[in-house]
């Protein structure tokens, strides 16, 4: 299922912005938590590719959004959630915007602060409807 790979892709990102092992066994073992097939593996795994290969570019459209706020007092889970949804946003074709802001929200709302999932929503919200 797309959500646990997505969820997957997040904890990897997660873990590489933190300084924490994203390496390849740490993915692996993740993929087989998540019971990832091999279509979710890859999917997972372009999101993360994506992430990185774009991650200053994503900053940097993450900061003009949220201008109250200066990227380190956003939560870094709340951070790795939108990144991740910003890559799929970007340059996942196959997925409509609107999928990529609700999975983030659901993201949110399972491993962040209470209000997180709204302000998620909102801020990637503004991404998809300027």
């Amino acid at each position: 299922m797309r959500s646990d790979a997505r969820e997957a892709a997040f904890q990897i990102v997660f873990a590489s912005l933190f300084g924490g092992d994203s390496g390849e066994g740490f993915r692996k073992k993740l993929y087989k938590k998540f019971k990832l097939n091999e279509e979710e593996t890859a999917f997972a795994e372009q999101l993360v590719t994506l992430t990185e290969e774009h991650g200053e570019e994503l900053r940097q459209k993450l900061a003009e959004k949220v201008t109250r706020f200066a990227e380190y007092r956003i939560f870094p889970v709340d951070r790795a959630v939108m990144l991740v949804a910003l890559a799929e946003i970007f340059y996942v074709d196959d997925v409509p915007p609107v999928v990529s802001v609700s999975e983030a929200a659901a993201l949110a709302r399972k491993y962040s602060a209470e209000t997180s999932a709204s302000f998620v929503n909102g801020v990637l919200g503004g991404f998809i409807n300027p």
